[in-house]
């Protein structure tokens, strides 16, 4: 099989990338001819020219259009993101063809300017409910700005008024039964979703927890919950905390027993996590499907999450794991708490942490199924060209 794959890197490396990386290489690793299309924000210069081209890039379109045209067949491309320099215009280039075109959905752009359903720290919906993009340009919900988030309204506006999401794509691919709900009741067809857990491109022994810290890996920004997590570990000064990850509000003044470890590589993020009592996501959004609880549960480490989307789908209550209230600093403090004060319970969900990682998120069932879902989109697609011939 042969297989376009097509990302635009983002300034600031983050999951999406490392979504992209990783299963470019375990295709690869099961024989599978990738031809990679990457563009990066970091040759962004004119804010205006950028808004423009996200929403028809015709730079891309050329280039994609020759690609698929000129080289050899491709029978899927596999987009991660478009936004903003490669742009919607890609999936015309390919669909043109006889190429399936499938886009994964790693976070919410495709139903909100901003990206994450989020607004003033607590989850909004707003645009989806009231059918419009007024309100996300009333709050500037794209990085506060008025232009940006005109940019990315007038792209979702165009393309769902030329039916992109509907005609040109065969397949999306939401990373959770959660997200995938969340955008078939924003109007993205339901027979066109499916569901695979993102790829955690390695596998880690399992740990012991002999640490005994808690750990935060990921980035450092408001919507990652650390205003919760700082409040929470003022009263929890006694129990280590360790943190791995950069952004935003890195350097940030924290309270005594925190440890700031900067960017960890990959190495550094599963020996922290093996060593770790639990991992601790207090996201404020609606995480579309957060590695970390992945790597986490690959390194049998019982997780402490918001109970909130996506992560109280991944994360069994006293299970292999604890749920808190959102943005609730005393909540998470106590449920902490009864982490470091009941080590049989937590020897237990350590192992049901690791075999849950077993039983779904390995990178041979992640691999088979990607296969899957390939075989299904070409399927799609030549129902579709059918359709239109």
């Amino acid at each position: 099989m042969r297989v376009l794959k097509v990302h635009n890197h983002y300034q600031q490396p983050g999951g999406e990338d490392i979504s992209f990386r990783g299963e470019t290489a375990l295709l690869r690793r099961f024989g599978v001819d990738v031809t990679e299309y990457v563009d990066t924000n970091s040759r962004i210069r004119n804010g205006l020219g950028s808004g423009l081209t996200a929403t028809w890039n015709h730079r891309s379109y050329r280039t994609l259009r020759r690609l698929v045209s000129t080289q050899k067949q491709y029978q899927v491309a596999h987009f991660h993101n478009t936004f903003p320099l490669i742009s919607p215009a890609a999936y015309y280039a390919v669909s043109a063809g006889e190429t399936a075109v499938i886009q994964t959905l790693h976070n919410y752009r495709l139903i909100c300017p901003g990206g994450l359903l989020l607004r003033d720290g607590v989850p909004c919906t707003d645009c989806v409910d009231q059918n419009t993009f007024l309100p996300a340009l009333r709050h500037r919900c794209y990085r506060g700005s008025l232009l940006g988030t005109a940019a990315a309204s007038f792209m979702l506006t165009a393309h769902e008024f030329l039916g992109t999401w509907s005609n040109r794509v065969d397949l999306f691919i939401a990373p959770t039964e959660f997200s995938k709900r969340t955008f078939v009741q924003a109007g993205l067809p339901a027979d066109k979703i499916v569901v695979k857990p993102h790829l955690l491109d390695r596998e880690p022994e399992p740990g012991q927890g002999g640490g005994t810290y808690a750990a935060y890996v990921g980035r450092l920004s408001a919507e990652k919950g650390i205003q919760t997590l700082r409040e929470a570990w003022r009263t929890l000064g006694d129990i280590p905390l360790r943190i791995a990850g950069s952004g935003p509000l890195a350097g940030s003044q924290w309270p005594p027993g925190v440890i700031d470890r900067g960017y960890l590589n990959t190495a550094g993020v599963d020996a922290l996590l093996r060593d770790a009592t639990t991992l601790v996501v207090p996201s404020l959004w609606y995480e579309i499907g957060p590695l970390t609880v992945l790597e986490a549960f690959a390194c049998g480490t019982p997780v402490i999450a918001s109970n909130l989307g996506s992560m109280a789908e991944r994360v069994r209550d006293g299970h292999n794991g604890l749920l808190f209230r959102p943005g609730d600093a005393q909540d998470l403090a106590a449920k902490v708490r009864y982490a470091f004060t009941h080590p049989e319970h937590m020897a237990q969900m350590r192992v049901n942490a690791r075999r849950e990682y077993e039983e779904k998120y390995t990178p041979e069932r992640n691999y088979r199924l990607l296969m899957a879902i390939y075989e299904q989109a070409m399927e799609n697609a030549t129902r579709r060209k059918r359709k239109a011939s």
